[in-house]
Order: structure tokens, then sequence, then C-alpha cells
């Protein structure tokens, strides 16, 4: 497996400057352009297909189609600092075939099938949270596997940029979920709002306010590197 040591990664944070005055769109040319030895990254957008995740509060807007956004905003980030860039999930239907009985498992499998054959150095899964009992709890939550100090760091980066954007003072957690355990490398699961609070709902479904959440997950990623 590539493993690519966090000071090889100055020259990719440094990358960024030169970047950030100009635009992050990624044709097709410059996507071929990505030597194979990048820094490799994949991006999961959680859910889709007949599993919608958690619904918004207000609106039911499906959090699968907010996470694929967010994500997408994220492909471009990281694909125009120099990054290779895989995606789980590319479109709104879901990775298990036929929507039929153990439809999840497949999909989760499949997600870790497509994690593992990537070799990635970074894996983040983006998602978005729930919890209509206290419909005022907000702001971003970032998870890591227990015993991974590496996951750790890499999550408490991620946490401490949406602290600022959401002007909140909280730590990174453990967290037992399937997508931090499909790869040895630092993952990262990223709840980044609430849909069950209905302020939030409505910044989480403008896309200026889903770009904002990408670049500080994407300085985040960044910061750990450096």
């Amino acid at each position: 497996m590539f493993m690519l040591k966090r000071g090889t990664l100055l020259a990719v944070a440094l990358s960024l400057a030169l970047l950030v005055a100009g635009s992050f769109a990624l044709s097709a040319a410059s996507a071929a352009s990505v030597p194979a030895d990048a820094p490799r990254i994949v991006l999961d957008a959680g859910h889709g297909g007949v599993d919608p995740g958690v619904l918004g509060g207000t609106t039911g807007e499906k959090e699968s189609d907010v996470n694929l956004k967010i994500v997408q905003k994220l492909e471009k980030l990281f694909a125009g600092a120099g990054f290779r860039v895989v995606l789980t999930r590319k479109n709104a239907g879901g990775l298990y075939g036929m929507p039929t009985g153990g439809y999840k498992r497949r999909d989760m499998e499949e997600r870790r099938r497509i994690i593992r054959e990537a070799e990635p150095d970074i894996v983040l899964s983006v998602h978005q949270n729930s919890y209509p009992a206290a419909p005022s709890r907000r702001g971003g939550q970032v998870f890591f596997r227990e015993g991974s100090e590496a996951g750790k760091a890499l999550s408490a980066s991620i946490q401490a940029r949406l602290n600022l954007l959401g002007g909140r003072e909280i730590s990174a957690l453990k967290g037992d979920f399937f997508m931090l355990e499909c790869a040895d490398c630092p993952s990262a699961l990223v709840e980044c709002g609430f849909l069950s609070n209905a302020e939030e709902e409505r910044l989480l479904l403008t896309d200026a306010y889903q770009e904002q959440i990408a670049r500080a997950v994407f300085e985040g990623v960044l910061l750990y590197l450096a």
C-alpha cells in the first residue's frame, strides 16, 4: 500500500496558495495529468439510492443528496491541490445493485471494496446528523476509529476547522462506524451538521454553506498533513 509521510505533503499545502485565486474546477485533461504517485484520498458520500439517510426536519431533504453535493465540492478542492481523488459514490444511486433484501450490507461492502482497491492515504466519509429530540443541537462532529492515533489526529484537525465555522468548541470523538474500518490509513467520518435543526438545515441546503463546509474539511486535512 502506498503510504505517504505527512511531511512530504508540505508541497501540496504550499500549492494551495497558488490555487486560491483561481478556479478549482477540474477538467478531464487536468484529471488525466495527476501523477500516479500523487497522494490518494477516498471521499465517501454516505447513503444513496433507496437509502436516503436522515431527512431534513423542515424540508424532508435527503441526507444522501447533501452528502453528495459536499463530496463533489471536496473533490474539486483536493484534485485542484494535486491529490488523486476516488469517490465511492458519484451520483444519487446506491452501490447495492438491486434494492432487494440485504441491500445495505451490499452497499457497505462495495464501498469497502472501492476503498481497498484505491489504496488511499486518507479516507473521508461525509454525513449529516439528526437529533429530533433536541432540535437546538447543531454543528459539525468528526469521528475516528478507536486505536488509530493517525485517525484521531486527522479528525481533530478537521474538527478544529469546523469549530471555527460553527463558533463552538468540541472535540473529535471515537466512533464505531463501518466506514472507519475499511482501510489502515487515517480515516474520519464527518457529520457536517444537523438536519433536525431548522436553521442549520436551511444553511446545509445552500450551495454557499456547503462550500464553506467543504473548505473547512479540506483545510483541516491540509493542516494535518503539514
